[in-house]
């Protein structure tokens, strides 16, 4: 059996996938990925995901630079979520978020609001050509 088969992929083809910071841990970003975005991504070595908005896989930094290494990609219990341990670079602190932010899980709930709690690193206008 291919080690893809293993995988379960939901009606359209797709997994979720946690993007987590190798050393602190932080979990910085979600994403998807096919068959393809994950055989691509084991053999480079390199984050590549399935934008569901573009509908074509999604190169992790093609645009902004901000490239992430994989170390170990990792399934879950019930094989239907992936877990990549990575290497942010790009800039230093590291940048995974297309709002310039470390991580895209920036906003927490309180009181009955979301308040954003981590700072933008860099404006997304000088990191990207055009609206992400």
């Amino acid at each position: 059996m291919d080690w893809l088969d293993e995988v379960k992929w939901d009606a359209q083809g797709l997994v979720p996938v946690i993007a987590q910071e190798v050393g602190t841990n932080d979990v910085l970003m979600f994403a998807w990925m096919d068959r393809e975005a994950l055989r691509q991504t084991a053999e480079r070595g390199r984050a590549v995901y399935y934008s569901r908005s573009r509908g074509k896989l999604w190169f992790k930094g093609e645009e902004s630079g901000h490239v992430q290494t994989v170390h170990e990609i990792r399934i879950d219990c019930d094989n239907d979520v992936l877990l990549l341990k990575v290497t942010q670079l790009g800039h230093d602190p590291s940048i995974a978020c297309h709002t310039g932010r470390h991580s895209c899980f920036f906003s927490r709930y309180r009181d009955g609001v979301w308040e954003a709690i981590e700072p933008v690193l860099k404006d997304p206008s000088s990191i990207y050509q055009h609206k992400p």
